[in-house]
């Protein structure tokens, strides 16, 4: 099967510097310099220290399933994310891949008080402006995606725009890069990127390579309230939770469910 890792990446970069050759950089610094993070690490420490702090994902589709939901209005599911007791917001901005993009992102954060991540293929440091800029309070940067010198230069720029890091990973040896790096917000992805196979057990599996003063965030896979117990039991602080709730009727309502928390409809 081909890298399809690669193949995003490959075209992730290519679309970047072709948005950077015609964008207008001052008026986007300007528009970073008047926004202030709203602490995307620190309200997940807040949320999971009384309970699971959700990163709820705002997902139309990916390379693997396709179309997840036909009806997409970020916005709307944000507020309903945030109603359903979420205590963050990703927002795909990657639009070949996952019919995203930057205009969702503006739109969610926005429309919330909780912070927002931008999940995409972090590639070049001219994403992170577009990041700040639109309104993101943190990124993602993926380990299997860049050398260690490249991961120092992009977690530079987003410092240096206030934006916090979810730093994403697959493996022992990526965690201990990670940590080697000074990531202190690491997530394990049980999703392969190469294969976009998934494999629930690498959770369980690679948290005990991570320690207790990092925010440890479980990602793919996560579709129960009793996978979510089973995970904090294992040591995980966050879950990252997209497809399981966008497939539903009303995903807000579905993430109160997970949490055990009264809702009131948003949508």
């Amino acid at each position: 099967m081909a890298n399809r890792l690669d193949e995003i990446l490959s075209h992730s970069l290519l679309a970047a510097l072709a948005r950077k050759e015609t964008a207008d950089i001052a008026a986007m610094e300007r528009q970073a310099n008047a926004r202030t993070a709203r602490g995307f690490r620190a309200n997940l420490r807040r949320v999971a220290e009384s309970g699971p702090a959700v990163i709820a994902e705002c997902k139309k589709a990916s390379p693997s399933k396709g179309v997840i939901r036909q009806q997409y209005d970020p916005a709307s599911f944000a507020r309903a994310f945030e109603a359903g007791g979420a205590a963050a917001i990703s927002v795909l901005t990657d639009e070949e891949f996952f019919q995203g993009s930057l205009s969702h992102l503006e739109a969610v954060s926005a429309a919330v008080n909780i912070p927002v991540l931008r999940k995409d293929f972090i590639v070049d440091p001219f994403q992170v402006l577009e990041a700040k800029a639109a309104g993101a309070d943190a990124i993602l940067l993926i380990v299997a995606a860049h050398k260690n010198e490249d991961l120092v230069e992009l977690a530079a720029e987003a410092h240096r725009w206030g934006l916090d890091i979810l730093c994403e990973t697959h493996d022992r040896e990526e965690i201990e890069r990670a940590l080697a790096l000074g990531f202190d917000t690491i997530g394990v992805n049980s999703r392969n990127l190469k294969t976009l196979t998934v494999d629930p057990q690498t959770l369980v599996e690679m948290v005990s390579y991570l320690p207790e003063n990092v925010i440890r965030v479980a990602e793919s896979g996560i579709a129960h309230a009793e996978d979510i117990e089973r995970l904090m039991a294992a040591g995980y602080d966050a879950f990252l939770i997209g497809e399981t709730l966008m497939r539903q009727p009303d995903p807000g309502a579905t993430l109160a469910l997970l949490l055990d928390r009264q809702y009131v409809s948003e949508v």
